[in-house]
């Protein structure tokens, strides 16, 4: 299902059909050295990921992890999406692409979307959690308008990690 469209994206629910893009990105050096290591290593290992993670968080609070495609080809390039992290006070916007689409505005045009989604969903603030030594998505999170926040680390035996976050100004009412 379609949740939101740009100029050049639309992002969707993930589904069990995207198992091989999943095993892709999930395999990709920069997703394991920055975000970590999931195990997923086959499609049977993908579906699980999709009913377990991103399907069940949109079914809960309906909203969560998207597939990123552009209009014109229609597989996935990414994905993007809000994140319930039971360690942080506020919801997390991820993202991770592909790296053949990386580098050409398809994380910034998804990733801000995204924001203005969160926003219309009513949440007051989104907070983005980044490796300090991925030096891409942090300018990244500062072309969106979040700031810095602090240092955090996830688990005890995890490594630290820098938490952005912005927060959105009351809309006005009418009446």
């Amino acid at each position: 299902m379609q949740v939101l469209e740009t100029e050049r994206l639309v992002l969707r629910w993930l589904t069990a059909d995207d198992a091989d893009f999943i095993v892709e990105l999930m395999n990709d050096p920069d997703w394991l050295r920055f975000i970590g290591d999931r195990g997923i290593r086959t499609a049977d290992d993908a579906r699980r990921y999709v009913e377990t993670g991103p399907a069940r968080t949109i079914a809960r609070r309906g909203f969560g992890m998207y597939a990123v495609a552009l209009k014109e080809a229609g597989a996935p390039i990414g994905i993007c999406g809000l994140v319930d992290r039971d360690w942080l006070e506020e919801v997390d916007l991820g993202f991770a692409f592909l790296p053949r689409f990386r580098g050409m505005g398809y994380a910034h045009e998804a990733a801000a979307a995204t924001l203005e989604h969160a926003r219309t969903l009513g949440l007051n603030a989104v907070l983005a959690i980044v490796s300090p030594e991925n030096h891409g998505s942090v300018r990244l999170l500062g072309k969106l308008g979040m700031d810095f926040v602090r240092m955090a680390r996830p688990t005890p035996d995890a490594g630290e990690v820098c938490v952005f976050g912005r927060t959105f100004a009351p809309t006005p009412t009418d009446g």
